[in-house]
């Protein structure tokens, strides 16, 4: 390859791994990403370290598990000198872009403390998670937290949408009859078109600004992360998309009404919670599916756009893709909305990943079912450009081995972790704990799936006998020895370093059985200090 590297990092946000063709949707046919996973790899047991959009997300963006870089939920700050996958390939040479959403929240208190300005190139560079934003926007506005103005906003004004809120108003409201504004919000009206021409909306916006940095970009080599805002909520879809899909294309719901009696505290409180009683109901989830299908083929079809640009400047001849998501969506399956447990559609992503390089023509069309996380793909990323490992800072794995190799590679990882703070949430008024137990760790190996829950017992999932994960076996004594097990593996986890991250591995080896220059300890005499040390004692004292 004569050109420099670069990486595509494409990101939609709450998409479910099984909401895509190449993962066996009967209905929703998305060739382009399709076609993509035929040049690459396609994983099929990716799993992400947090449920929810924020801390996955910062769990990707650092390489980190949410218990080492502590951002727990959505708006909880990602500490300042928390080092990011900007920092590093920053340090390399390498230029780290955002364009759309990465729903990290500023550490005002620590930038003030540290007497930091928020408009410095550090600031700046501490408040975007390290990347450079050139398009950043995570939707919500101007009511939401991030951006009260963003760009978007300006777009659709200077093309005649103008109104106080115009990202609501437009691109996700619809028209009642009488021409009166319905918004997006309520699942009622997730049937209607969005409220604006679907040129002008988020994804298509968003991936014309992805080409547009690319247009600019020059011969440096860059990581660009495409960061699209849907097919998250509000579910809504402008036209034609708002009704290529009807209730005929929606799947009938993955639950049981032995789940719904379930005798677990933390998942019966959920259960009883308004947003899962909303999505149990078939005429929301009638309503809401086919909106959320419609949004994740508009996204196909603008891929399709990107990728034949990409491909008519020759991009995709030194440009690794990857595709994936920060979490799933119940849409009501287990009795369930959102995404806030540990069930395989909220937790496991889709994972593509394109690897121009000639070292994975081996492996072009290949789908794995090794386990892989989140927090892989930023030490995958450093490796890709060139740079040196650091599994001091980063607890991910490179998985450069299952793109370049057919075969497995030994040694790879037993289980995958992920983790849940739900201490703001509906479900903790209802249970009455306090905050700080509010907190739950899902860990899997390849047959068992077990959830620790603080102050609660366990639950236990088969995968092999019971893959809809209906039968929680947390309470069976048949399992006692296979929850021991696991939760062993959780405890082990949880002792590793993970805050040790100013001193290499080989600078804690070049140091090991060594005194600092000048010290002596422990030792009796001149004698005893130089065969020691191999030289004269009084060279200590000269030196």
């Amino acid at each position: 390859m004569t050109k420099p590297m670069n990486v595509l990092w494409i990101m939609a946000d709450q998409l479910r791994w099984d909401y895509l063709s190449c993962y066996g949707h009967p209905h929703l046919e998305t060739p382009n990403i399709d076609r993509l996973a035929g040049r690459g790899v396609r994983f099929t047991n990716a799993y992400v370290q947090s449920p929810i959009c924020g801390p996955s997300r910062m769990s990707s963006y650092t390489g980190r598990y949410c218990r080492s870089h502590g951002s727990t939920w959505n708006g909880f700050p990602l500490r300042v000198g928390e080092p990011t996958l900007g920092d590093h390939l920053r340090e390399i040479g390498v230029r780290p872009v955002i364009v759309g959403k990465t729903h990290m929240k500023v550490d005002t208190r620590g930038m003030e403390w540290l007497g930091i300005d928020p408009d410095s190139t550090i600031g700046v560079s501490i408040s975007e998670c390290g990347f450079e934003p050139f398009e950043r926007d995570d939707g919500l506005h101007p009511y939401g937290s991030y951006d009260p103005d963003p760009d978007y906003d300006k777009h659709l004004r200077a093309n005649g949408l103008d109104s106080e809120n115009p990202w609501e108003d437009f691109a996700n409201s619809g028209k009642g009859d009488d021409g009166e504004l319905l918004s997006g919000w309520l699942l009622k009206y997730s049937n209607l078109p969005a409220n604006i021409p679907e040129e002008l909306s988020e994804t298509p916006y968003m991936t014309g600004r992805a080409i547009d940095f690319m247009e600019q970009a020059g011969d440096k080599p860059w990581l660009c992360h495409l960061s699209f805002i849907k097919p998250h909520w509000p579910y809504i879809v402008p036209a034609p998309y708002h009704d290529m899909y009807g209730p005929e294309h929606v799947i009938a719901p993955v639950r049981s009404e032995a789940e719904k009696a379930t005798t677990h505290p933390v998942y019966g409180a959920y259960i009883k919670s308004r947003i899962c009683r909303s999505f149990a109901r078939d005429d929301v989830r009638e309503r809401v599916i086919p909106a959320y299908m419609g949004l994740i083929k508009q996204i196909d079809d603008q891929l399709g756009r990107l990728f034949a640009y990409m491909e008519n400047k020759g991009l995709m001849d030194n440009t690794m893709i990857v595709m994936t998501s920060d979490h799933g969506d119940y849409l009501g399956d287990h009795w369930m909305g959102e995404k806030e447990l540990f069930h395989d559609v909220s937790v496991k992503v889709p994972l593509i990943v394109y690897d121009p390089r000639r070292e994975a023509d081996a492996t072009r069309g290949l789908v794995r079912d090794e386990l892989v996380e989140g927090i892989d793909l930023a030490p995958t990323f450093l490796s890709c450009f060139g740079g040196k490992a650091k599994p001091h800072v980063m607890e991910g794995r490179n998985i450069e081995p299952l793109l370049h190799d057919a075969g497995r590679p030994a040694g790879w990882r037993r289980y995958a972790i992920s983790e849940y703070d739900y201490a703001l949430q509906e479900a903790r008024q209802i249970l009455g704990n306090d905050q700080k137990d509010a907190r739950l760790i899902m860990i899997r190996d390849e047959r068992w799936k077990y959830v620790h829950a603080e102050g609660f017992r366990p639950m236990l999932f088969d995968l092999q006998d019971d893959p809809a994960e209906f039968r929680d076996l947390g309470e069976d004594e048949r399992f006692a020895d296979i929850r021991q097990r696991m939760a062993d593996a959780i405890f082990h986890w949880a002792r590793q370093h993970h805050n040790r991250i100013t001193m290499a591995p080989e600078t804690i080896d070049r140091m090991s059985g060594r005194e600092p220059r000048g010290i002596v300890i422990g030792v009796w005499d001149e004698a005893e200090y130089e065969a020691l040390n191999k030289e004269p004692f009084a060279a200590r004292k000269r030196a």
